[in-house]
């Protein structure tokens, strides 16, 4: 099986219905010229050695060549094996909060959203460092687990939404819980938990669980989403409303955050317009010691590419050999 190095230099593949439409065009055009001199069988006659049929044949074996070369810019390769690495670096979950308190809108277009895109960028920093994600509400669910995947890392990102978690709620405690167990069995010393929320916890203890991450030499940073004054929660095109009829506002409940963050040895952030607070953490994580971590991977791919450039160029010197007249002599005549 072929694998693309740089699959995006397929796209070019498209240029070639481009390029036999226009040659096409252009015999049209060049017939209705020969039509204006007088009659096209006349015409023939008077260039006896003209082919009608090597032009199509020098533009097929052009578009042959030049999808050659396309797919050989794509650097195809064949032949992966399983190959292990080693890498340094420190272990990341992020817990998420996903509960409908999250679509406040205190920063564009909501909490949830925001915060998406800042761990989006947090991918793209990251080198070897491991990743891995946990949502929560009422109840806590791990959306991946610890990777180097970056880019698998952004896909799971993506589908996250508030009904990624049924029961609603902020259940804070159980998912630092959660996240302490999500951590590889290899990783001992540089290990982060980062929670990001609004701090509403209503379900359970999670200065404990903090507690217990710190005991276990796990640091528990938290960023508060949100503003103190708070929003309305906009559901299904209008706004959430109580029991009793009055509109709920969610509010950023910071003590909570800083509790939290003091008893898991970390940092409390409120998160700000543009980077949303993480480049504090990266940098922190950046002091940290690295620790080694062994991961199985492909890799020594067979390059292909050559044989695609070389066949690429002998039909490209085929096409300019081929003329547009007929052959003066053929090779079998009675």
């Amino acid at each position: 099986m072929l694998i693309f190095g740089d699959a995006k230099y397929l796209y070019l593949l498209l240029l070639i219905p481009v390029f036999l439409i226009g040659y096409g065009v252009l015999r049209y055009l060049r017939a209705k010229k020969v039509r204006k001199f007088g009659d096209p069988a006349l015409v023939e006659q008077l260039m006896p050695s003209r082919s009608r049929s090597k032009g199509w044949v020098r533009m097929a074996i052009f578009c042959l060549a030049f999808g050659l070369f396309v797919i050989g810019l794509a650097r195809p390769r064949t032949g992966a094996r399983l190959a292990e690495r080693k890498t340094r670096g420190a272990e990341i979950i992020v817990a998420l909060d996903v509960s409908n308190s999250m679509l406040a809108k205190d920063y564009s277009p909501n909490r949830l959203e925001r915060a998406k895109l800042s761990i989006a960028r947090l991918t793209d920093k990251l080198q070897d460092d491991r990743i891995g994600l946990v949502i929560f509400a009422g109840t806590s669910f791990v959306q991946l687990p610890v990777t180097t995947d970056y880019v698998s890392a952004k896909m799971f990102l993506g589908s996250i939404d508030t009904g990624s978690i049924p029961v609603q709620g902020t259940a804070i405690g159980d998912a630092i819980r959660l996240s302490i167990k999500s951590f590889s069995a290899q990783s001992e010393k540089s290990r982060v938990i980062v929670v990001i929320s609004d701090g509403e916890n209503h379900e359970d203890d999670a200065v404990s669980a903090a507690k217990d991450a710190a005991e276990m030499g796990i640091k528990v940073y938290t960023i508060g989403v949100g503003s103190p004054e708070g929003q309305p929660i906009p559901m299904n095109g209008e706004l959430m409303k109580d029991r009793d009829g009055n509109i709920v506002v969610t509010k950023l409940n910071e003590q909570m955050l800083r509790d939290i963050a003091r008893a898991g040895g970390g940092a409390y952030i409120r998160a700000g317009g543009e980077e949303f607070g993480l480049n504090p953490i990266i940098q922190d994580i950046r002091r940290m010691e690295d620790e080694e971590f062994g991961s199985v991977v492909f890799e020594e791919y067979d390059e292909q590419y050559m044989y695609f450039f070389g066949a690429a160029l002998l039909l490209f010197v085929i096409e300019m050999l081929i003329g547009e007249r007929k052959p003066r002599r053929r090779l079998f005549q009675v």
